[in-house]
């Protein structure tokens, strides 16, 4: 895990999200609770972000959509606790919801494909077209799992990804 962390990739990813991070509606998203009490949707967007660009670079593959969708791909900015709908229809539509609100930051095909379809297989109709689709995918689910196992201090993301929180960036 220690070369996930490599300053020079984590410099490199910042430039990518710069723009995106510090809008008002993706700060927002540091209010919401993500899968556990500790992690914020947007440091989980972040962690899905920094994971999927590190994927790409490593496959070659577009390093800076995976980054900005990664993102993007839980821009829901909505409380489900104070809503009435179920997990199963949460995990349906937030997609949806995500990339409506995505849209406003300008997306390219291969970022909409990736917001989109960033719940495949229980979308089985939104199949992706991009293999950074599918990288996105995955690593969404896979940090998803290092969160709800409590170990995301464990393996060094809080340290990591703390300075890419604007709403974080100065804690210690």
């Amino acid at each position: 895990m220690q070369n996930m962390w490599n300053p020079l990739l984590l410099d490199e990813f910042r430039l990518c999200i710069a723009d995106l991070i510090q809008q008002p509606n993706i700060q927002t998203m540091e209010q919401i609770k993500q899968h556990v009490k500790n992690v914020s949707c947007l440091d989980h967007c972040i962690f899905v972000a920094y994971l999927s660009f590190s994927i790409c670079k490593k496959l070659r593959l577009n390093a800076s959509a995976a980054a900005r969708a990664g993102l993007l791909h839980d821009l829901y900015l909505c409380n489900w606790s104070q809503t009435n709908i179920g997990p199963w229809k949460r995990l349906l539509i937030h997609p949806q919801i995500a990339l409506r609100n995505a849209e406003a930051h300008g997306l390219s095909r291969l970022e909409r494909d990736i917001i989109e379809k960033h719940m495949w297989p229980l979308t089985f109709r939104k199949i992706p077209r991009y293999r950074e689709s599918i990288v996105v995918n995955l690593a969404d689910k896979m940090c998803a799992c290092v969160e709800m196992l409590r170990l995301y201090r464990k393996i060094g993301a809080a340290r990591a990804l703390t300075g890419l929180n604007p709403c974080k960036a100065f804690l210690p």
